[in-house]
């Protein structure tokens, strides 16, 4: 058994790969630990990269997917097959420095079971600091089950003994940080810096960072079904108020009320709470059909320097 895993999804990183694994294996050097390397699909050269670097050093394992299946299918990935006691979950772009693991290190083992690094400072453009601004604030409102960190993300280390807990969720939409700070035990921020993409381009387009925001809102949170039980109660409560309106001006009054464009506002009112209404049903029936489906959340092509 190691006394480190390091997980490292991958997709399209060729333009990084030498760099991350120098400074890697620098920083864990003195350390008795595997690197395992998922491959999620990458179209570039990064699945060579992988195998070269796994031939030099068999304390290098690689995982490659049969295709793209996902930041989020990646990291669970390499949890299913993490023997250390204590694992490290850290992105591929450098954007989260290697150079900080002796400290999380130093930090867990003085009586913590998870180390989740928070972003002192984003360097993303201002509609994506929004973004993620508006997205954690959000779930603080609206998560009953849960306190998510803001700015919190799969950057972390975690011990052994949560990683078995967190792997006993099966569900197929992923939300790892979430399922790690649902599983509990004792957890505390790591402040840190975070920096600038190394090379190459984000991997996370606004179309993916939508679908794990929708994650984390529809896996950990009952928001949404309240939300439109709460939208149809009030647009019951205006409608009988505006019946009760309408019989008081025709019985007691001669004001005339005009009926197109009172009922023309009702209709589309109504009609969009429907819609609404469904949107949102449709989304809790996809995910329930997701999970009948049981279908994995990854198919591995390969694996490399694996035992397991």
């Amino acid at each position: 058994m190691k006394d480190l895993s390091v997980i490292v999804p991958l997709y399209n990183e060729e333009k990084v790969f030498k760099t991350l694994l120098d400074r890697l294996l620098a920083a864990i050097s003195n350390i008795n630990f595997e690197v395992i390397l998922i491959d999620d699909g990458s179209t570039d050269g990064t699945y060579n990269l992988i195998l070269e670097a796994s031939e030099k050093d068999k304390r290098i394992k690689g995982i490659i997917f049969s295709r793209n299946f996902g930041h989020q299918a990646a990291v669970s990935a390499g949890l299913d097959i993490a023997d250390g006691e204590l694992v490290l979950i850290i992105d591929g772009d450098l954007q989260d420095p290697p150079e900080l693991i002796p400290e999380m290190i130093k930090k867990i083992n003085t009586g913590y079971d998870v180390i989740y690094a928070v972003r002192k400072n984003r360097k993303e453009n201002f509609l994506k600091r929004f973004a993620y601004s508006f997205f954690y604030k959000l779930m603080g409102k609206i998560s009953k089950d849960i306190e998510l960190p803001k700015d919190s993300g799969d950057f972390s280390l975690i011990r052994k003994k949560v990683v078995s807990a967190m792997k006993e969720l099966g569900e197929r939409n992923r939300y790892v940080r979430g399922i790690r700070a649902w599983v509990g035990f004792k957890q505390i921020a790591f402040p840190y810096e975070r920096d600038r993409r190394f090379a190459g381009t984000s991997k996370f387009s606004f179309r993916k960072l939508i679908k794990l925001a929708y994650d984390g809102i529809f896996s950990f949170s009952y928001f949404p079904i309240n939300f439109i039980s709460f939208l149809g109660g009030f647009s019951f409560i205006v409608s009988i108020i505006g019946i009760f309106l309408v019989l008081y001006f025709r019985l007691f009054t001669d004001r005339n009320i005009p009926g197109f464009a009172s009922l023309a506002i009702i209709s589309l009112f109504l009609g969009g709470v429907q819609l609404l209404s469904i949107g949102v049903l449709g989304e809790y029936i996809k995910r329930i059909y997701d999970e009948t489906k049981r279908r994995p959340n990854y198919i591995i092509k390969k694996t490399i320097n694996n035992d397991k």
